[in-house]
């Protein structure tokens, strides 16, 4: 029965994929923990993705439903979760303005932990970044990944609001008062030489001496040039059909 649950639960763009990597890449190397990434909990984070989008009690119920059958699978004595989805679709898809579904799915996912795993000490840690980086890094993602048609200050000033990072883990831990909840920026992690994983891993009791012999992995998801944005966001605004312009996208990223 596992003592410890730790779950990283975002945000997008905050050095997640990177952490991700470092994980899945030392995962041998943390025999006393059982590392669960989204590949082996999509049921939980596509869950979580669909209620940040509909706030119904119903699809909060399926997130409570997934996050008890995952408990099944837990094994070790500490288990450490990571994936950005587990609060829900980045901020500017499906018309969301912020993260402001992250303390519902927390607590949710928290209530069906402890009843599935009797004692458990779940806690939670996020990654969070400056307001300006943030906001450049999402704009650039949706130009990837989305048909986005607004230009970057357009995006900046129109998603402001969602940039207060700090302010959404503020109201998870107003959710679950008696959970520990966490959170550490990218400006003060980065530079490690594990980058913004060794923060995460501290928190989840890997001690430092242990943490110096893990490999460390090549930043992950590098910024557009100001030449590749323009292109995708001139193809965005283009007339082509979604199927031209994914390949014509592929080409540029």
């Amino acid at each position: 029965m596992p003592r410890r649950l730790i779950v990283h639960a975002g945000f997008h763009k905050t050095g997640t994929t990177s952490i991700q990597r470092l994980l899945k890449r030392n995962r041998n190397a943390l025999p006393d923990m059982q590392i669960i990434l989204r590949p082996h909990m999509i049921g939980l984070c596509e869950a979580a993705r669909a209620y940040s989008v509909s706030r119904d009690a119903v699809d909060l119920g399926f997130v409570q439903y997934e996050a008890a059958l995952l408990a099944e699978t837990m094994r070790r004595d500490t288990i450490l979760l990571s994936s950005e989805d587990l609060s829900g679709h980045m901020p500017g898809r499906h018309n969301l303005k912020a993260y402001d579904a992250a303390p519902a799915l927390a607590a949710a996912m928290t209530e069906a932990w402890d009843a599935a795993l009797p004692g458990v000490e779940v806690s939670f840690a996020y990654t969070t970044r400056d307001a300006g980086p943030w906001l450049a890094s999402c704009y650039a993602q949706h130009l990837r990944a989305t048909r986005i048609t607004i230009a970057a200050d357009h995006y900046a000033l129109v998603y402001a609001g969602s940039a207060d990072l700090t302010g959404i883990v503020a109201q998870v831990q107003g959710a679950l008062p008696d959970v520990n909840v966490r959170h550490f920026a990218l400006e003060d992690t980065g530079g490690a030489r594990l980058g913004p994983a060794d923060a995460l891993l501290a928190c989840a009791g890997v001690p430092a001496d242990q943490r110096a012999t893990l490999t460390p992995v090549a930043r992950a998801n590098r910024g557009l040039s100001r030449r590749q944005r323009d292109a995708l966001l001139a193809l965005n605004q283009s007339t082509l059909t979604d199927t031209e312009l994914r390949e014509r996208k592929s080409r540029l990223t």
